[in-house]
């Protein structure tokens, strides 16, 4: 048994799906709560997004242009993978569903994605370069995280998402160069998690190498700290 088995989460039980949506929208609110805390919002950009789920092609997601702050589950929209918000009573981010969407299409089993325009991840993901297990938090995203090497402006065509979700592949995490960072997890807690985790590896990885050379932690010993991720 690995220990990934050992220390893995059981997420609950519902009885009733208007239950758990309820359940996944306040996680969702809670998340973009504490995305302002860590200072991740930046105008208009950046957004969360949560799989529904009843309507597995739909995904649950913060209305365009209100701040992280103010997000409550009420506030939260649902839009199909054609872009058109089914329930609430503001517009989409057009960003938002043209990464989001195809990210949830090319992964069925991922029910959270995050991405905003953090300040360390955006400075990192201007060098066009992966993380390197330099600290053990870091080693969390050794050989699990991938370089969307391109920079086109804006992502506001489903063909630029759908090359984001090739480019992120079967892995957690991606580094969109010149963007920002992107997460993926099987619940809200996990993506955002991840994302946090990544946005302090890339701050830690930028202050080590303004300091100096930093000293690669060795690959056997990487890979079994990987494990504890």
């Amino acid at each position: 048994m690995s220990v990934k088995m050992v220390l893995s989460y059981n997420p609950p039980v519902f009885s009733k799906v208007e239950e758990e949506r309820l359940h996944l929208k306040q996680k969702l609110a809670a998340a973009f709560r504490l995305f302002s805390k860590f200072g991740f919002d930046e105008g208009v950009a950046g957004h969360i997004t949560a799989r529904d789920p009843e309507k597995k092609d739909h995904f649950w997601v913060n209305p365009f242009g209100m701040h992280f702050s103010q997000i409550k589950a009420s506030d939260l929209i649902l839009c199909n993978h054609e872009g058109v918000v089914v329930e609430g009573n503001y517009p989409v981010n057009r960003a938002a569903f043209a990464i989001h969407s195809q990210v949830h299409a090319a992964r069925p089993e991922v029910i959270a994605a995050a991405h905003s325009h953090s300040v360390y991840g955006k400075s990192w993901s201007s060098l066009g370069r992966l993380l390197d297990p330099i600290t053990q938090d870091a080693c969390s995203f050794y050989n699990d995280h991938t370089l969307f090497n391109d920079y086109t402006g804006v992502v506001l065509d489903i063909e630029e998402g759908k090359r984001i979700g090739k480019a992120l592949g079967n892995h957690k995490a991606c580094i969109l160069r010149n963007h920002g960072l992107l997460t993926v997890g099987k619940s809200v807690d996990e993506a955002a998690w991840w994302f946090i985790t990544m946005e302090r590896s890339c701050q830690a990885q930028l202050l080590a190498e303004s300091a100096g050379t930093p000293v690669l932690i060795a690959e056997e010993h990487a890979g079994v700290t990987y494990e504890y991720g």
